[in-house]
Formats: C-alpha cells, sequence, structure tokens
C-alpha cells in the first residue's frame, strides 16, 4: 500500500508474465449596441448574493473536479456541483470501496457498464448517488492459499482472504443517507491470476462480489 510499514507488492501470473493490480479567459461581458453606441446588456448594480439555501450547509462540502473527487461522499464531504437528487428511480450511481489495511482510502468500483444508473468517468456532473462499500471489520473469512512466483522468479504462498462490506446509499450534493443496499460479499472462491498483497502479513483481500453490487444497484434504482 506504500504508507507506514505497509509495503504492497505486485506479484506475477501463475505463468511467469508480470501482472500490476490498479485499486482508474473569461469572457467579455456582452454588449447591446444601438445607433453606433455599445452598452453593457446587463445591470450595473451588483448580482445577489447567493440565496441560504444555495450556501454550504457544511464546512467539509467540496468542489469536485473530477470522477474521483466523488468518493468524498464516503467520508462525509457532500459534493457541492454534484447534480440534484430528486428520486432514487433512473438516478446515476457511483460506487466506491475501501479496504482493511486503508480503511480511509476509496476506491472506484464500477459495475453495470450496460445500465440505467452507470455513468462514465466524464460524466461525473450528472451523478447524485453515491454508493459506499465499508468493509466490516471482523468479517474475515478462512484464507485461500495461493501459490505465486515473485519478479524474482521464487514461489511465495498468499493467504487470499474473504470477507463482507455493507453497501450505503449517499445523495451527492448533501451528503444525506439516502438507502441501505445490504451486505456484499467477497468471495475468495478461487485464487486470481494477478494479485495485490501485503509483504509483512502474506494477505491479499477479495473484491466485493461485482454480480452482487449490480443487483443491489438494480433493486435501489428502478
Amino acid at each position: 500500500m506504500g504508507i507506514g510499514a505497509v509495503v504492497m507488492a505486485v506479484l506475477v501470473a501463475c505463468g511467469g508474465l508480470i501482472g500490476f493490480f490498479v485499486f482508474s479567459g473569461d469572457d467579455d461581458e456582452p454588449t447591446v449596441t444601438t445607433g453606433g453606441t455599445s452598452s453593457p446588456a446587463a445591470s450595473e448594480s451588483p448580482a445577489a448574493p447567493p440565496s441560504p439555501e444555495e450556501q454550504p450547509q457544511n464546512n467539509n462540502a467540496i468542489t469536485a473536479r473530477n470522477s474521483s473527487d466523488m468518493s468524498a461522499v464516503c467520508e462525509g464531504s457532500p459534493i457541492l456541483n454534484a447534480a440534484d437528487y430528486t428520486a432514487a428511480k433512473g438516478a446515476k450511481v457511483y460506487t466506491f470501496a475501501n479496504s482493511p489495511e486503508r480503511p480511509e482510502s476509496w476506491l472506484s468500483k464500477s459495475v453495470g457498464f450496460d445500465k440505467p444508473y452507470h455513468a462514465r468517468t466524464s460524466d461525473w456532473a450528472s451523478v447524485s448517488v453515491v454508493g459506499c462499500l465499508a468493509f466490516e471489520q471482523g468479517s474475515e473469512g478462512e484464507a485461500r492459499k495461493c501459490e505465486y512466483k515473485d519478479r524474482d522468479d521464487k514461489k511465495v504462498t498468499v493467504d487470499y482472504v474473504s470477507s463482507r462490506y455493507t453497501l450505503t446509499f449517499y445523495a451527492a450534493k448533501t451528503g444525506e443517507k439516502i438507502g441501505e443496499g445490504g451486505r456484499i460479499n467477497a468471495p475468495a472462491v478461487r485464487c486470481p491470476s494477478f494479485v495485490s498483497y501485503n509483504k509483512e502479513t502474506m494477505k491479499a483481500y477479495a473484491q466485493p462480489d461485482t454480480a452482487a453490487l449490480e443487483l443491489a444497484l438494480e433493486k435501489f434504482t428502478s
């Protein structure tokens, strides 16, 4: 992971190929011309201040610049320029998941690419809902032993661990909790071809089940 004493290593595939784990000027004021003279189209009086409803009500609210900034909702920070939430049905949703070793770091978990709730990374401004997959502490199952070769072609054994996540939905613009998606398993049924593991503990954690997450999103947005 690269923080403190935790060091993440990159394994190679069982066949010997290296695999890398990736946890993706102002316009001039318009004028009106009449009879050969120019004058500002807008009034000279100063613009009215934003209404109280438009003012940030949360000191931790941020203005997003890209899709990854939307993960701040999972840490309690509303997104001032997110789309307004009106209803779950038809809403665009981003989902993010943390990890047992970096609970404060939320990474995109994109699913349902052909579903109505899916939004591309470039369409982040259309997203009104953020789903947060929080790792359940103490949910780890019995580890599966997985054999790999490291960069030096030495055999290593990694404990591949299953677990569970809790899915919660929030309105992106306000940070308000608007629904629950239940528990999502992170199964370690079989050893993956590529894996990122903790070099000190020799553990790797399975990711939330894609199919289960898709079903939860479909149920929430239908």
